[in-house]
């Protein structure tokens, strides 16, 4: 009778013991899932603010060119434009995206940075009447939705758990300018992945760190390696 009290003893802690674990997953599944949740909102208003922005830029153009404001009152909007462009990248610094997002946030960064190049060359067109820095304009604005697209696909792909680029007729990725953001963006994970496990000495606080380091920095240059064109 004691032994049989003991066994149902035992099986009642492993009960438990499962049950806390079970409850434990789906607790830490259900912060991911929001963590998740709030990055996406956040990245969300980021593209937004850089599709106003990139609208404004233009309709302001196009009311220069109606007169209804002066060449001065649209150098001045666009001296306002490039600061606030500047803000709104520094935005995607500040998310904390899960790990399978990071690559597409860096290269929606890149493309942003990449349009905000493109509209300072455009300004200096307007301003100047240089060809030359109008068809620089062109060539990265050119690159910044190449570069978006890559970030737009990288996101999804994250999001529906497909990760490859097997199927070219659904995607084939550019190729202008393409190695260098590709090193770039790869370049900046590794730079996270110091900033996020090494210390204010450049060093690891244990070997268990430094191996979280380790394949950090693996799948950034995996990541580059899958991307290079």
């Amino acid at each position: 009778m004691k032994k049989k009290k003991i066994q149902n003893i035992i099986i009642v802690a492993i009960v438990v013991s499962v049950i806390g674990v079970i409850f434990a997953y789906n607790y830490s599944f259900d912060q991911t899932k929001q963590k998740g949740l709030q990055f996406g909102v956040e990245l969300e208003q980021i593209q937004e603010e850089v599709k106003n922005l990139q609208t404004k830029f233009y309709s302001e153009k196009t009311r220069w060119q109606e007169g209804d404001i002066s060449k001065e009152e649209l150098l001045m909007f666009y001296e306002t434009h490039l600061i606030e462009f500047e803000k709104t990248i520094s935005k995607y610094d500040e998310l904390t995206p899960p790990d399978l997002f990071k690559s597409s946030v860096e290269l929606l960064k890149v493309s942003s940075q990449t349009q905000l190049e493109s509209d300072s060359e455009y300004i200096v067109w307007i301003s100047t009447g240089d060809e030359s820095a109008k068809i620089r304009s062109d060539t990265q604005f050119q690159e910044s939705l190449e570069y978006e697209m890559l970030g737009l696909v990288e996101f999804y792909s994250a999001k529906t758990g497909i990760k490859n680029y097997d199927e070219p007729e659904k995607f084939d990725a550019p190729q202008s300018g393409l190695t260098q953001r590709v090193i770039q963006v790869s370049e900046n994970m590794k730079n996270q992945c110091d900033s996020e496990f090494k210390n204010e000495t450049v060093e690891f606080d244990s070997d268990e760190i430094e191996v979280e380091w380790f394949n950090c920095t693996n799948e950034a240059q995996k990541w580059k390696i899958e991307h290079l064109p």
